[in-house]
């Protein structure tokens, strides 16, 4: 984008102010994506520790025996049918976003229980999915002030 003159300097950044809370919900929402889709991609695989949070414990043969009993496979942990990985949700309302479970078993998952060790999924869905969020909204941000597409942005980081 060129600008000719300070009054279009003026008028874009007016522009820009009318648009800002878009923007940052945008942000916010295509964050919360990311770490929604880092966070299902977890299930069924055995995770390392790391950034605060324990790598999964295996499954105990009680657990192996009851998901062959029950026809599932032996050992993908926290995927049985599905439904647990399913009901993770996003939801962002202006410039503030969560990544949640809709279901109480995932919060057992998550921090464990006297029987049940913790295997989070979305503390480290979230660590995990830092630079990708943060190039999420660099592109945005990039967009928005050049004037261009910040909806989908098509401009790279390597463009800059």
């Amino acid at each position: 984008m060129e600008l000719d003159s300070f009054g279009a300097l003026g008028a874009h950044f007016a522009r820009l102010a009318a648009g800002g809370e878009a923007v940052t919900h945008h942000i916010a929402a295509e964050g919360a994506k990311v770490i929604q889709e880092d966070a299902k991609s977890r299930f069924g695989s055995y995770q390392d520790g790391g950034g605060g949070f324990p790598a999964w414990a295996n499954l105990a043969p009680a657990t192996v025996d009851d998901r062959i009993r029950r026809g599932f496979t032996p050992d993908d942990p926290l995927l049985r049918t599905g439904g647990l990985r399913d009901s993770i949700v996003t939801k962002a309302e202006g410039a503030v976003a969560v990544v949640a479970s809709t279901d109480p078993v995932m919060l057992y998952q998550e921090q464990g229980t006297a029987t049940i060790p913790p295997r989070p999924v979305l503390g480290p869905a979230g660590l995990n999915s830092e630079k990708t969020v943060g190039r999420v909204a660099a592109r945005t941000l990039v967009a928005w002030i050049s004037g261009i597409g910040w909806r989908r942005p098509r401009i790279t980081l390597e463009d800059l």
